[in-house]
């Protein structure tokens, strides 16, 4: 069994991970805002983020599902306030 510092090492480097591809994440929702200004398009789409919703719940399978909804309805939840922010400047 690993030790508890090569374990949290291990989520360290995935961390890293998640942040870098957050940052390109949240880039991509800037371009999705500009586009939806452009094309005078509301911000919320309930009908992607139901569909995202369910393929993030079905991806992540039985065990992880609802925590997996959990985490990107907060992600989708984030992006638009960002993309709101961002539209208003």
């Amino acid at each position: 069994m690993k030790d508890l510092f090569e374990i949290r090492e291990q989520i360290n480097n995935i961390d890293d991970q998640i942040i870098a591809l957050w940052k390109e994440r949240m880039a991509l929702s800037l371009q999705v805002a500009e586009y939806k200004k452009e094309h005078k398009l509301p911000i919320l789409d309930e009908q992607r983020e139901k569909e995202l919703l369910d393929r993030i719940s079905n991806l992540a399978g039985e065990e992880l599902g609802d925590y997996s909804r959990d985490l990107y309805e907060k992600i989708m939840s984030i992006s638009r306030s960002y993309q709101e922010e961002k539209d208003n400047k």
